[in-house]
């Protein structure tokens, strides 16, 4: 079964992992921690009892996210950026990669729409805006804190402009250390990142390539498969037709 480096083992089977954040976009440092991001199949018989198992594992020693295969659909339609960056990675920073995790990557556009992108992209800038506005720069802790806000601010203005002109989410940056520069100097002069913004939601009110609504279609055929493919029978013979069931007691027999 397929595992996430550092990470205990899962109830269901990893579909596909990564390396995500800093390391991804090219903004990491000596001493950077690395961010892994993965969905999983949840074995599909156990989804059809009275409670529900988690959707999301989250550590932090090490940093992983995993989010269950209908939660992160759900999200990668709402284009949440964190979440749907999972699919556009470089080749090289995939760590996990099954068929179904291949045939994922094969239908990310299908997520895409260009309300979503403005309203998950913009809104995550602009909580990083607010974020700086409130900051105290003049601790160095502070101030270091505030140069992440921003250049993540930058980097979220930038990929949401590219998706909508291009339809293609580009996650390691061509250019991190001009990113890098320019959060330094958002850090020190928040207020100028306000202009950014209201340049990026201007292009992004005129026409781009990203349809108003995305197309789940895709993603409900690709669930069912994995839906199919991670389904164990319960063993033993089916019960005969009208025979009365075996007690147990109150308490319910195992099912395999």
């Amino acid at each position: 079964m397929p595992t996430v480096p550092g990470t205990a083992p899962l109830p269901g089977t990893v579909l596909l992992s990564g390396i995500v954040g800093s390391t991804a976009y090219g903004f990491a440092h000596a001493g950077s921690d690395l961010d892994r991001l993965g969905l999983f199949a949840t074995p599909t018989e156990e989804l059809h009892g009275l409670h529900r198992p988690a959707e999301s594992h989250v550590t932090t020693a090490p940093d992983v996210t995993l989010h269950e295969a209908a939660k992160w659909c759900r999200l990668a339609l709402s284009c949440n950026p964190t979440a749907s960056e999972l699919v556009w990675l470089p080749e090289d920073l995939y760590e996990t990669v099954t068929p179904l995790g291949r045939e994922l990557v094969g239908i990310r556009s299908s997520f895409l729409s260009a309300p979503a992108v403005r309203k998950a992209y913009l809104g995550y800038a602009d909580q990083q805006f607010r974020k700086l506005l409130s900051r105290d720069t003049t601790d160095p802790a502070v101030r270091a804190r505030a140069a992440k806000h921003a250049r993540h601010l930058v980097r979220l203005v930038e990929q949401a402009v590219r998706l909508h002109r291009t339809g293609h989410n580009l996650i390691r940056l061509p250019d991190p250390e001009r990113v890098r520069d320019l959060g330094e100097r958002i850090a020190d002069r928040p207020a100028t990142a306000e202009q950014l913004i209201a340049d990026a939601a201007d292009r992004l009110s005129r026409p781009g390539v990203l349809p108003d609504a995305p197309d789940p279609r895709p993603a409900e055929a690709w669930l069912r498969r994995v839906r199919a493919a991670h389904y164990s029978p319960p063993q033993g013979p089916p019960p005969v037709p009208g025979a009365p069931a075996q007690s147990t007691g109150g308490a319910l027999g195992p099912t395999g």
